[in-house]
């Protein structure tokens, strides 16, 4: 690892706490905000309103209004961002180190003091409605969203997508943001980090300055949703290609058994001599791109793999991933390629030390679900000293297990079929958008 000063952690007296990360060899800093608050939190009523305050959140405060939020930002050199997740909601900021001080003004600004004025409201509900319009228009979007909904249905928020109903976002008035912000914007929920050449008491001293007066809130529980499996589509007039979506569940990011889906992922997909590229792509000629990941997340885990294809091409695929799967179930893994995949974990490990983002994302999902960082080598040793068999085990623990599949664009009516015998899912038939 990196040679570095290590991460400070400090929390303020109303709960919320602090991140610095020293990255004393870059020249520039980034900073920001986490709300543990995302589409989990919603209601059905209620769903997209954590993505809508986002957009928002950068049209007016007390302070500024849309144009000064831009320009104060802009005339530093720097670059303002937001995003919203289904755990939670984070605003950012990259700029020079020298101006950290009034980045952390801005970002607070926008966090504590949003007016939503009506009439800019008004307008971004249409910037909504239109990157909506793109989501409905976009094939691996729609089949993330199918794979979703057979994941945990469409009466849990986690198989609801993040950006909402457009019905949702046509109805939200001010009265309902302002609500939103008031329940879920406690500093018991927010994690403010920064990396770069910071000094951490220079961080902590501003961002209590900033943040020390905020309402303390209560931390909310994260909700744990079930796993349903399944299949679900989204065909799409006009779509050339069939994209794929296959997925089991795996632990979340609190349960250290998620090391080894990780690395069984990895193994299977990563690369293009892993057994997956390999056979799907190199010598089949299935598909242009295809992958496989472990997404371990704090509210839970799912073991993704994902390509696009032809549509008569999609059986075969998924005939040769069943295979493969079945085959790392039942024998242990190639010595070789177990090598090659530990390799590049380590690569991947260290890749995301030299990435602020990165540590950031990652440090601020640490404190929420464990209250501390954890560091990086042990879980690099853990992943090291996982035998052979721990990822055979994770290959028929997924098969034994209901999957989820969500398939869109140009989908066969035929192919429900065989992947419903395939990978034995749960329920029969066809399931459109539901």
């Amino acid at each position: 690892m990196p040679l570095a000063p290590p991460p400070v952690v400090h929390t303020l007296p109303n709960g919320l706490r602090i991140v610095a990360l020293p990255m004393p060899w870059r020249e520039t800093v980034s900073l920001s905000v986490y709300i543990r608050s995302g589409s989990l939190h919603e209601s059905r009523r209620m769903a997209g309103i954590s993505h809508v305050v986002e957009h928002m959140a950068f049209k007016g405060t007390t302070h500024r209004d849309c144009q000064r939020v831009n320009l104060d930002a802009e005339r530093l050199g720097a670059e303002l961002n937001a995003h919203t997740d289904k755990d939670h909601t984070a605003y950012h900021i990259d700029g020079l180190a020298q101006d950290l001080p009034a980045f952390v003004a801005l970002l607070a600004d926008i966090v504590l003091n949003p007016t939503f004025p009506q009439e800019e409201l008004a307008r971004e509900r249409q910037v909504i409605l239109q990157e909506l319009a793109e989501v409905e228009e976009d094939p691996a979007a729609l089949a993330f969203q199918a794979f979703d909904r057979a994941c945990y249905g469409a009466v849990q928020s986690a198989g609801r997508p993040v950006i909402g109903r457009r019905a949702n976002i046509e109805r939200f008035s001010r009265d309902e943001l302002c609500a939103h912000v008031r329940q879920q914007y406690g500093a018991a929920q927010v994690i403010v980090a920064a990396a770069g050449p910071i000094v951490p008491d220079e961080l902590l001293r501003c961002v209590a300055a900033h943040f020390g007066a905020m309402p303390g809130g209560t931390a909310q529980a994260l909700p744990v949703p079930t796993w349903h499996g399944g299949l679900r589509r989204e065909p799409l007039a006009g779509s050339g290609q069939c994209q794929l979506v296959l997925g089991f569940e795996a632990p979340p990011l609190a349960d250290e058994a998620h090391l080894a889906h990780v690395l069984a992922a990895t193994l299977l997909g990563e690369g293009m001599s892993s057994p997956l590229l390999d056979e799907v792509r190199e010598r089949r000629g299935l598909a242009y791109f295809v992958a496989c990941s472990a997404d371990v997340l704090p509210w839970a885990g799912q073991f993704v793999i994902e390509a696009a294809t032809g549509p008569k091409q999609a059986d075969e695929f998924f005939t040769a991933v069943a295979a493969l799967l079945q085959q790392q179930a039942d024998a242990p893994p190639d010595r070789v390629q177990l090598a090659r995949a530990r390799k590049q974990l380590q690569l991947r490990t260290r890749r995301a030390l030299e990435q602020p983002a990165r540590r950031l994302e990652t440090a601020a999902q640490e404190l929420f679900t464990f209250g501390h960082l954890r560091d990086p080598a042990e879980a690099l040793a853990r992943l090291e000293a996982l035998p052979g068999a721990a990822v055979q085990a994770v290959f028929a623990a997924l098969l034994a297990g209901p999957a989820a599949v969500g398939l869109a664009g140009s989908v066969p009516r035929a192919l429900v079929a065989r992947v419903h015998t395939l990978f034995a899912l749960p329920g029969a038939g066809l399931s459109d958008h539901g």
